[in-house]
């Protein structure tokens, strides 16, 4: 178990497992959950030996109820002393630590159990897979706030659920259950409550038996995401010679268990 300020980091075997650990605070983003993500995420990167990550909130009532208000109209640094030249800088730092989980080589499952509202939203959408608990409520409500998502809200969402359903979780900030955000498409799966950590470590221990191709997927889908079909399959195709001896062998594997079949 590693301890980065107010995130947890526990390895078992191939799966890390990065909670934020704020249970008395809702799991509230501050500085300390800030640079306790980088840290975990410099450390995934770092340990060749992890496969996926599971991204949850400690305590039941929680995955991240947001920026911590308290803190705002405190007049508190947010941002636990990193410094940057002017205001626009000082928005990347939040940004930049939600992309750095977008952009971990291997897939990051979101299992997200309770609120999950505001900058802890937006950091739920760099993930590669959502799972809820049939508690979980989502919001984005930055313009309740007079300001609007900063952290990647208004690029990411649009991608997963739809440009319109996206403008209508933007603009008006209400709040929506765990059965709708399914229908909608924000999460995959929603479990009960007890199931949740059950249920994304056997998906997360699925996707880890399939070895390093699942690192040359993640780029290649993340790339056609975001850059015209040409340049997605230009990059799918490059991506895949990185693999063809290991589909050879895959495809002799295959053979051999049809022959016995």
């Amino acid at each position: 178990m590693f301890t980065y300020h107010d995130v947890l980091l526990e390895q078992d075997e191939n799966i890390a497992v990065v909670t934020l650990n704020r249970p008395e605070a809702r799991n509230a983003f501050n500085g300390g959950i800030l640079q306790g993500l980088y840290e975990a995420a410099n450390h995934i990167l770092a340990e060749p030996s992890i496969s996926v990550v599971i991204l949850t909130g400690a305590g039941d009532r929680a995955f991240c109820a947001g920026t911590d208000l308290k803190m705002i109209s405190s007049g508190e640094d947010m941002t636990g002393g990193i410094k940057r030249h002017d205001r626009f800088g000082h928005i990347q730092i939040y940004r930049d630590c939600f992309t750095a989980y977008e952009k971990l080589p291997v897939p990051v499952i979101a299992a997200i159990n309770g609120y999950c509202f505001g900058a802890g939203l937006e950091l739920i959408l760099g993930c590669d897979i959502r799972l809820a608990d049939e508690t979980a409520q989502f919001s984005i409500p930055e313009v309740q706030l007079g300001i609007i998502p900063d952290g990647g809200g208004t690029q990411r969402l649009p991608k997963i659920v739809g440009v319109g359903k996206a403008k209508e979780l933007i603009y008006t900030g209400r709040r929506i259950d765990a059965p709708e955000a399914l229908r909608i498409g924000l999460v995959e799966h929603v479990y009960p409550k007890a199931r949740l950590m059950e249920e994304a470590r056997k998906m997360a221990q699925e996707i880890a038996n399939n070895g390093a191709p699942v690192i040359g997927c993640k780029r290649a889908i993340n790339i056609g995401v975001n850059y015209p079909a040409d340049v997605g399959l230009l990059f799918e195709s490059s991506t895949q010679q990185a693999y063809l001896e290991a589909f050879q062998q895959g495809a002799g594997k295959m053979l051999k268990k049809v022959k016995e079949k």
